[in-house]
């Protein structure tokens, strides 16, 4: 553990907390937490986590755009439900997107768990675009990464960024319960 991660780690729990309560600075915030990780991922030869840090990045001011800027009167996203060909599609693009860069790495670096790590990175960006757009669903996948990435980083030696994510985990179970009772999503 590097004060590094630490301080990363830090910033990974407010910005998610502050998703949890749709406060729009947690784009920014996770942004800062995102780079920090890009490379404390290149450290442990985890490229496809570096990578989806990467665009994690461009994702965050993607969201911070969504939910301040998007709409009819400028003034935010509101939460919504997937319909079931909406969250096939989303899977089915997440599955391919894991195949390809599984390939990529397992034939072209030296990734210390290229299928995992790519399966990993594939529906994060999918996750993270449906949070980005204030899908309810994106807490449901996030809660089943959450609990894989963990696995993951005890097994890297990343114990502060395991239990991170089992933190993650247990915000992506709170995430679902408040947005699944915004009054947007009533009928």
């Amino acid at each position: 553990m590097s004060g590094l991660e630490l301080f990363a780690a830090a910033l990974g729990v407010i910005a998610v907390w502050l998703t949890v309560k749709q406060n729009p600075w947690c784009w920014p915030i996770g942004l800062v937490m995102v780079l920090l990780y890009s490379w404390i991922f290149f450290e442990v030869k985890l490229y496809s986590d570096m990578l989806l840090q990467v665009i994690y990045a461009a994702l965050q001011v993607y969201g911070w755009w969504q939910w301040t800027r998007a709409g009819t009167m400028h003034d935010g996203r509101e939460v919504t439900r997937l319909d079931q060909r909406s969250i096939l599609i989303g899977l089915g693009a997440g599955a391919v997107g894991s195949l390809l860069l599984g390939a990529a790495m397992a034939h072209w670096t030296d990734a210390a768990q290229p299928w995992l790590d790519a399966a990993l990175t594939g529906f994060s960006l999918v996750a993270q675009l449906w949070m980005a757009q204030k899908r309810l669903q994106c807490w449901a996948l996030w809660f089943v990464l959450d609990v894989i990435f963990v696995g993951l980083f005890i097994y890297k030696g990343l114990y502060l960024t395991a239990a991170l994510y089992g933190l993650f985990t247990l915000l992506a179970i709170q995430g679902f319960r408040e947005w699944r009772a915004d009054p947007a999503l009533r009928p």
